[in-house]
């Protein structure tokens, strides 16, 4: 099982992504990355092994600072434990990178697909199949939550999915379907994880967007919307009481 952080607000989503990918490392896991957004353009980092490999990478190899990031520790289920097929996963033109956490049962017909249209694929992974078909619809549709919702009507299987795109720097896109995605709600920031635990010591309040959704987190505010493109209603619930579901 993997692991998804992710953080948009006016911290250094760097310090925040790395602290929350942390607090999840209790589980099996064997290689780790992150991407930032920063002056126009996104920068990634990733190492196979523990999370201190990573942590070595980023005091060699520092990022710039950024207030949206995304984060990832992979167990790995479609390809080696290598830095290639670590998470974040790109576009050819490493504009969009995407997280993941499940599996895409149709990766093979769409990277089949992808290759006859000139995409060109770095790793073995079903995450950079939807690296490359959200950079495609996004440079058709302009809109980076549409473009995942045109996505997430592809993907067949149980995942969660979350991406950023260095043309909006200030916003997170993400999809699942039958797997575990929450939203922390903070103070002008939102945190977005596989398990609450990532942001626990942030923030008690958490919005769980449901079975089947798309969401578009921004730093005022987010949308929930359903596979068709309607917005679904969402409170709400802290932490240690039940979940108020839709509202």
């Amino acid at each position: 099982m993997c692991a998804i952080v992710g953080y948009v607000g006016g911290r250094s989503a760097l310090e925040v992504v790395v602290a929350g990918l942390e607090r999840l490392t209790g589980r099996v896991y064997d290689s780790a990355g992150v991407a930032i957004l920063s002056d126009g353009g996104l920068a990634t980092a990733k190492k196979a092994g523990p999370l201190e490999r990573l942590a070595e990478e980023l005091r060699r190899r520092p990022l710039p600072s950024g207030p949206t990031g995304v984060g990832h520790i992979r167990r790995a289920t479609l390809g080696g434990a290598d830095d290639t097929n670590a998470h974040p996963q790109l576009d050819n033109a490493g504009r969009v990178a995407v997280v993941h956490d499940g599996m895409i049962d149709n990766h093979a017909a769409l990277r089949a697909e992808l290759a006859g249209r000139g995409h060109a694929f770095a790793s073995d992974t079903d995450t950079e199949v939807v690296a490359h078909l959200l950079a495609e619809s996004y440079s058709s549709c302009g809109d980076l939550t549409e473009a995942m919702r045109q996505v997430h009507g592809r993907l067949e299987g149980a995942y969660a999915v979350v991406a950023v795109a260095a043309d909006e720097p200030d916003t997170l896109v993400a999809a699942c379907r039958d797997a575990l995605l929450v939203v922390g709600v903070g103070e002008g920031e939102y945190f977005v994880a596989s398990d609450a635990a990532a942001f626990a010591d942030q923030t008690r309040s958490v919005i769980e967007p449901g079975r089947d959704r798309v969401v578009e987190v921004r730093r005022d505010a987010v949308l929930v919307l359903d596979p068709d493109g309607v917005p679904v209603a969402v409170r709400p619930y802290e932490l240690g009481l039940p979940a108020a579901g839709p509202g």
